[in-house]
């Protein structure tokens, strides 16, 4: 396991995800877009569902972040658990080979009232590491003592008890909470845009970045430009 988090070190990590509403989706073109970001450069790939999980670890010799999450997100997503909420969804990912098993890492109740640290304690068991997308220093530090191996600032901004959380960039306040307080490994995800912001996160001690939207997904950066502030 500690080889796959050495492996991590220092990487740019690119999140290719689409929703199965999006054009993207199509299977083809997720691994086009794979294909694309690993000749590009990409250190390890984050990809959503046993599909994408299956055919990266198929084409590429990289570490695989996988996780699951609905069809359909609910209008109530900010409350609820919905990334590889469940143990059958960890089982789920471990079939399908995933390196790195990244989950919801808060507090908030789980489906089937199913603890984080028995999903933890699974994913151990199978030899995988264990990510927790958390989004405040406490849920941080409650990750560790479920024994989360990475913790990722994924869901700083995106849950009730992150509000305060910046709206426009990442949450490089919590990133340093997280690396000063915690002693694991710690990963930078969310509203990341320019490198400029990467260079940041290495510099206040980030394992690894994790980018997504501003790589993979057009619709979203094509909104940049078309509802820009025109002053």
């Amino acid at each position: 396991m500690n080889n796959v988090v050495n492996k991590l070190k220092g990487m740019i990590v690119v999140s290719v995800q689409a929703m199965p509403s999006e054009p993207l989706y199509l299977e083809k073109c997720m691994v086009a877009m794979m294909k694309s970001v690993v000749n590009g450069g990409a250190g390890a790939l984050r990809v959503a569902g046993v599909r994408d999980v299956k055919n990266a670890k198929r084409l590429f010799h990289i570490p695989v972040i996988g996780i699951t999450k609905p069809n359909v997100i609910p209008k109530n997503w900010k409350e609820i658990v919905y990334i590889t909420p469940t143990i059958k969804d960890v089982i789920d990912l471990i079939e399908a080979g995933a390196d790195v098993i990244a989950l919801d890492g808060t507090q908030r109740k789980r489906p089937n009232n199913e603890k984080l640290a028995d999903l933890i304690k699974y994913i151990h068991i199978n030899k995988r590491v264990a990510m927790a997308d958390i989004s405040t220093l406490e849920e941080g530090l409650k990750a560790k003592e479920a024994g989360a191996d990475i913790l990722s600032t994924t869901l700083a901004g995106y849950t009730l008890e992150s509000a305060n959380s910046p709206a426009d960039g990442p949450d490089f306040e919590l990133l340093k909470q997280l690396v000063e307080q915690t002693n694991l490994p710690v990963v930078l995800e969310g509203r990341i845009w320019e490198p400029e912001q990467v260079n940041k996160a290495f510099e206040l001690g980030a394992h690894c970045v994790v980018i997504g939207s501003a790589i993979t997904r057009p619709q979203l950066i094509t909104k940049r430009f078309v509802f820009r502030d025109k002053g």
